[in-house]
């Protein structure tokens, strides 16, 4: 989240960052005027106790010299005072509450390189890698693959589940394990992440470090009667680990991989996607998670974006990595690059995996902190996640890309050691 004072000092331009992203000014007006209040109410404290504090020592200097009839007065003045600060402080308390939910609403700020735009529409392609496959015949969607291969049921998935639940079973299964295992080996072995399995339901001051609640409430799903939920993505737990905490300087950057199953109820989506593996309510990612300094997030962005990269690299699979606008952004993020694979079955780009640069705004939410060499005074780390990648949509990415004319599908070079282990 944003400094309090931060927001008071530059409202401006926190005005000016809230409407690129379509965000409500009204907000920000509202924490304008309560805020007021909040300063007028300390400000009457502040005169008050130190009214108080002055005739209390006059209380004292009548009473020494015997004189109650002068000290009464006062006296009947500061029990009315005391009174007072007392509802100045109950005042106080709701007022910062309702400062607080404010604050929680309002998104991060953009950083200045992210491009201006209302919606997708206005994202920049920076880079494509790989070229489109081209096939013989027409090329099928996932769906069809799946199904005629008897490895993708959605009709089962239906009644044990409800909509946007599929069932895998055989080849399916076993690639989806396989792409698991292939992610983790090349993020820990080749890229230096730590793996982590972290719990899958976590509270509601997880998701609020993260930036999930309050916004973004109706999409999560509930433990009912518990103060759980289920995670919809691993960086939620992962950048958790270190809520509350000071790290030391020298090791930054921390970096973290982790697999979860991930839940989404998908609020809003109104139809998109909803064919397929695409857009469903559970589903697996490997993450990517780090903490750094704050002088090097940004490079540290570029990296993790490359880390996700060698991943569609090594599978071979074409892919474009767009720059969000300030309108496609995310809550929490201050940059964002999206990888998009191509899926000829479908003839589209579509979002596999998103790096974004957090800056300091979940750190502050979580009280993640680390301490500069050298320096007593500690500092808010900057937070960054990249899914390295979503698994079920590379596996779509595979299936449309490797389909073959017979109906089978061919399989990634970079795949084949762990798929003979698992047969």
């Amino acid at each position: 989240m944003l400094e309090l004072r931060f927001i008071r000092e530059n409202i401006d331009l926190v005005k000016a960052k809230t409407a690129l992203r379509g965000g409500s000014i009204d907000l920000l007006d509202r924490f304008m005027t309560i805020d007021g209040r909040r300063l007028a109410a300390l400000a009457e404290v502040e005169a008050l106790k130190n009214r108080r504090n002055i005739v209390s020592r006059d209380i004292a200097d009548f009473k020494k010299a015997g004189d109650e009839q002068q000290a009464q007065p006062l006296i009947d003045e500061m029990k009315e005072t005391n009174q007072r600060i007392k509802e100045l402080d109950d005042e106080l308390i709701d007022i910062q509450e309702q400062l607080q939910q404010i604050v929680l609403t309002i998104p991060n700020l953009c950083d200045e390189t992210v491009p201006q735009g209302r919606d997708e529409q206005s994202n920049i392609v920076i880079k494509t890698w790989g070229e489109k496959p081209a096939f013989s015949f027409t090329p099928k969607p996932h769906w069809e693959i799946g199904t005629d291969l008897g490895i993708l049921d959605f009709e089962r998935a239906a009644k044990i589940s409800g909509a946007r639940f599929a069932v895998l079973s055989g080849f399916a299964a076993q690639l989806e394990r396989a792409l698991i295992n292939f992610m983790l080996d090349l993020h820990t072995k080749r890229h230096g992440y730590t793996e982590i399995l972290p719990p899958v339901l976590v509270n509601a001051a997880t998701m609020t470090a993260t930036g999930q609640l309050p916004k973004f409430e109706e999409d999560l799903f509930r433990i009912k009667d518990w103060d759980l939920y289920l995670i919809p993505t691993a960086e939620v737990p992962v950048t958790n680990l270190h809520r509350d905490e000071t790290l030391e300087e020298h090791h930054l950057p921390i970096k973290y991989t982790a697999y979860t199953p991930c839940f989404r109820s998908e609020a809003g989506s109104y139809g998109r996607d909803t064919r397929g593996l695409i857009r469903q309510h559970q589903f697996n990612k490997v993450e990517l998670v780090k903490f750094t300094a704050p002088e090097t997030s940004f490079a540290e962005l570029e990296s993790l974006l490359n880390d996700a990269e060698q991943v569609l690299q090594l599978l071979g699979l074409h892919y474009r990595v767009v720059t969000l606008c300030t309108g496609d952004l995310g809550f929490s993020a201050a940059k964002t690059y999206d990888i998009e694979v191509w899926l000829p079955g479908q003839e589209a780009y579509r979002e596999i995996s998103s790096c974004s640069n957090f800056l300091d705004f979940q750190a502050r939410r979580g009280s993640i902190r680390y301490r500069p060499a050298g320096q007593k005074k500690s500092r808010l780390v900057h937070t960054l996640n990249g899914s390295g990648l979503a698994v079920g949509r590379t596996m779509v990415a595979i299936m449309e890309n490797y389909q073959q004319q017979d109906g089978s599908i061919a399989l990634p070079e970079a795949l084949r050691p762990y798929l003979s282990n698992l047969a």
